[in-house]
């Protein structure tokens, strides 16, 4: 018996990822893409319905009603996931730019009230409706690169009722724009100023103040574990306390020094450690032997001119990578997940393949959703961008512009490439 179908793609060259919904590709897997030549994917509703060689989709498939776009031998693949964002501000940092060309060290800017506590005092002065306003521009910006999941973390607030507002923004955006934000709760992001001498109180008011205010906006709790900023033991009790509430555990973990914090991820269940610029071979090991996905940002050390994360050794110890762009006001303020895919292959030294399957099916890991999204597989959530090219190398070989020619976000065309617009509307 055939179905009905709402939406076919025929005739591309698809990447399916499909097999690895439950665990994440690591070491010989990583990067393997499910490659179908002259395959179809059938849509019906928000959900793909089948997704393979095209005479076998069509079997299944009833037309009669069916949008087809032929996608003309191009590359399909899923939808992005782009897992470690700071998408919500309020504002720009480009004053800091200088700054950082000349040579001062971020922890320097932030020690002078810069960083991120520049744009505390922007959002703390902002309401809802002026983020979301500012937040809907950037993830217009991001699904036209292919991106229909995002995480999104609040951050900028550093009191109760900031870091609630910032949450409720990201309500607000799920329901009016097609990128799904996935909520994580991030108010042990710095120490704010009127904390700077007792960051352990700031800490209690985390604990005891802030986590049962968002506990049902956000999906994960996220702690800035580094010197100067948190502890280890400080954000063991963060996280202790976030987990206590029913969140999801995520770190920023090793960027400026080995701390330990990869091992305290690992050590906890994260589900991701993110950054790892400087994480050493014991914190290799300790994520090698766990669940926990190494969210990788070569955008971030790019723009900071610093150092990258040991990828190629994460890699060979059977570590599951996925890529970011870290998007933010301050530290990497680019929407381009497409660019993040080039630097993956340059400077993290990747393969094509291997930064696809980063962006797609392991990034979905790195949100808790890839029962839902990252692979093209029936069942899932109808997401996939189709590229204007026919295979997976050309996407980071011609690097800085945009390679998508349509997304399909929930089954819908949500960008048109052809009509050089956002066309998914609220």
């Amino acid at each position: 018996m055939k179905n009905k179908v709402d939406l076919l793609v025929l005739n591309g060259r698809l990447a399916t990822l499909a097999g690895y919904s439950i665990k994440p590709q690591r070491g010989s897997d990583f990067g393997c893409l499910g490659l179908v030549e002259n395959g179809a994917v059938a849509i019906t509703g928000n959900k793909i319905l089948a997704a393979g060689p095209m005479d076998l989709v069509l079997s299944q498939a009833e037309l009669n009603t069916a949008k087809v776009i032929d996608a003309g031998g191009r590359l399909v693949a899923p939808g992005l996931v782009d897992p470690h964002t700071h998408v919500v501000h309020c504002g720009s940092r480009e004053m800091e730019y200088g700054m950082r060309l000349a040579g001062t060290p971020y922890i320097e800017i932030l020690k002078a009230g810069g960083g991120i506590l520049n744009s505390v005092r922007r959002v703390r002065s902002a309401t809802a409706a002026e983020m979301v306003a500012q937040t809907k521009k950037s993830l217009r910006r991001m699904l036209s690169f292919g991106v229909t999941t995002a995480e999104a973390k609040s951050g900028y607030g550093l009191d109760t009722e900031s870091e609630v507002r910032m949450l409720q923004a990201v309500q607000i955006l799920n329901r009016i724009q097609p990128v799904d934000l996935v909520p994580t709760f991030m108010g042990a992001h710095a120490i704010p100023e009127e904390y700077k001498d007792d960051s352990d109180e700031f800490v209690r008011i985390v604990i005891e103040e802030m986590l049962p205010r968002v506990k049902d906006l956000a999906c994960f709790c996220d702690v800035f574990c580094e010197d100067h900023v948190f502890s280890i033991q400080q954000t063991r009790a963060i996280l202790s306390a976030a987990r206590e509430q029913g969140l999801q555990l995520k770190l920023h973990a090793d960027e400026l020094a080995p701390t330990g914090g990869a091992q305290l991820a690992a050590e906890m269940g994260a589900v991701s450690a993110d950054h790892l610029l400087c994480t050493d071979k014991d914190g290799i090991a300790a994520l090698a032997a766990s669940d926990t996905i190494a969210v990788l940002l070569p955008g971030t050390s790019f723009n900071l001119m610093s150092r990258y994360a040991p990828a190629r050794e994460m890699l060979a110890a059977g570590v599951a990578i996925a890529l970011s762009t870290d998007y933010n006001p301050g530290s990497c303020p680019t929407e381009n997940l497409q660019l993040i895919m080039a630097l993956g292959c340059l400077k993290l030294g990747l393969s094509p393949a291997q930064v696809l399957a980063a962006v797609t099916i392991n990034a979905a890991h790195a949100v808790n959703l890839a029962d839902k999204i990252g692979s093209l597989e029936a069942g899932k959530q109808a997401d996939l961008v189709i590229f204007d090219a026919d295979n997976e190398a050309y996407l980071p070989y011609h690097f800085g512009i945009n390679h998508s020619w349509k997304v399909i976000k929930s089954g819908r065309i949500a960008y048109d490439k052809d009509r050089e617009e956002v066309c998914y509307e609220d």
